[in-house]
């Protein structure tokens, strides 16, 4: 029992990675593209758009899964290998059916972990143990503990193939083209190849891809939206964040092997600024950027990433008529605001302290699930020398980190200072109750 146990919790932990062990990607051009793309499928699947996230997590992996509520995650790595958007709307509506049938919910006890499209890490793990090779630390299983552990995987197959047919009928439903899902698994298809991955669907928790393009094939092809391309403004928004996303998060060599100085498209001079910023030839960096702005002198990303850059390289007061006017052609986008309430703060000149507090205040009023814009509202407080509310906005940060004894203290500082009843007097009550009550579960455990 002790060993099966170890391998399906190995197993949980194979299928994918809790959200808050890794590097969450906040954009928020990518988080705009994701909602405009997502929203068909969404209410498709009889979802509330509003109440339902898609989300980017620093990972180079093929991988989307949910992991318990209405969130979609996907690794950065399905993003940059996707080729067009149809592709990643298929693995969307895929990870959809796993929220709309309540997979997670079903999930066997202490197997709370992500479902999701096929992880390279599982195929590997799985088909290593459930062969009981003793020389990758389980022995050989018994005949017993194969049964078990043929049962979870069995639910588990069950899962996906159900969430596969959940997807194929929302993208109908909405009226988006199945091609992009059926590409999609032949990447996977290819993958397995080329990694050897053992052709045994006994010992695989997802179904293997050449069965999912065989079940899903005749569906998608006799679909009305079969050949129904891409909205071509939104297919250039995905190939603009691909390249944004290529170059923020991969090695710079790497960018500038993808998109040579010889490629003058719009995707190619976004993804090469990040790599030159990242490299720090922030002259290279700004003429690329230069030249995004005088093709499309008003977009408000092109002059966040201007103003990002500025920031950066130790220009703050240069950023911030960049990030300002991108703030304004964004209506206030949290995101961008918290980089201009940063460039402001960063400039050190007392005479920027006010538009510094009300930008932040906006900010996190709007989007509370920001730690840095809570750090810089803290920053301004302490200026301004109201420590009470500095206390506050980091007691704010604290506890959307966890850290609950940090929280707690500064969440009494500032009951110490605010006005009884106020509104941020009775948020600083939650911020104190809510930790006591965590750190006296952690006693307990």
């Amino acid at each position: 029992m002790a060993r099966l146990l170890a391998l399906l919790a190995l197993l949980s932990l194979l299928a994918a990675q809790p959200a808050i062990a890794q590097s969450v990607l906040r954009d928020a051009e990518t988080e705009a593209l994701m909602r405009d793309a997502s929203a068909p499928i969404i209410r498709a699947a009889g979802l509330d758009e509003r109440n339902v996230q898609v989300m980017v997590i620093n990972d180079p992996s093929i991988n989307a899964f949910v992991a318990g509520g209405q969130i979609v995650w996907f690794h950065s790595g399905l993003i940059a290998e996707s080729d067009n958007l149809n592709q990643v709307q298929g693995v969307m509506a895929h990870e959809l059916g796993h929220i709309e049938g309540g997979h997670i919910v079903r999930f066997a006890d202490g197997a709370r972990e992500a479902t999701g499209i096929q992880l390279v890490s599982l195929l590997l793990g799985a088909a290593a143990l459930a062969a009981g090779g003793g020389e990758a630390g389980m022995g050989i299983m018994a005949a017993g503990q194969q049964a078990a552990m043929g049962r979870f995987l069995t639910f588990t197959r069950t899962q996906e193939s159900s969430a596969d047919a959940a997807g194929a009928r929302y993208l109908r439903t909405a009226g988006i083209s199945g091609k992009g899902s059926l590409e999609f698994f032949k990447k996977l298809q290819n993958l397995e190849y080329r990694l050897y991955v053992p052709q045994d669907t006994y010992v695989r928790t997802h179904p293997l891809s050449r069965d999912r393009i065989s079940a899903l094939t005749t569906l998608y092809e006799n679909d009305p939206a079969w050949d129904k391309p891409t909205d071509p403004a939104l297919e250039a928004r995905f190939q603009r964040v691909r390249a944004k996303l290529i170059g923020f998060v991969s090695e710079p060599e790497k960018t500038l092997k993808l998109y040579p100085p010889s490629d003058l498209s719009l995707p190619a001079r976004y993804a090469r600024a990040y790599a030159y910023h990242k490299s720090a030839y922030t002259d290279k960096a700004l003429a690329e950027v230069e030249a995004l702005l005088k093709a499309s002198p008003h977009d408000p990303y092109f002059l966040e990433l201007q103003g990002q850059v500025m920031l950066e390289s130790g220009k703050p007061e240069a950023a911030i008529p960049p990030l300002r006017e991108a703030v304004r052609r964004t209506n206030g986008e949290p995101l961008i605001a918290a980089m201009l309430g940063h460039a402001l703060v960063a400039t050190e000149d007392d005479s920027h302290l006010e538009e510094a507090e009300r930008v932040l205040r906006n900010t996190v009023a709007r989007d509370n699930q920001n730690p840095f814009a809570w750090y810089a509202l803290g920053v301004v407080y302490q200026r301004k020398g109201d420590t009470a509310r500095a206390a506050l906005a980091t007691a704010e940060r604290y506890s959307m980190e966890g850290q609950n004894a940090l929280a707690l203290r500064h969440a009494e500082v500032a009951l110490g200072g605010i006005q009884p009843d106020s509104p941020d007097y009775l948020r600083a009550q939650d911020i104190a109750m809510v930790s006591r009550s965590a750190m006296e579960k952690d006693r307990k455990r």
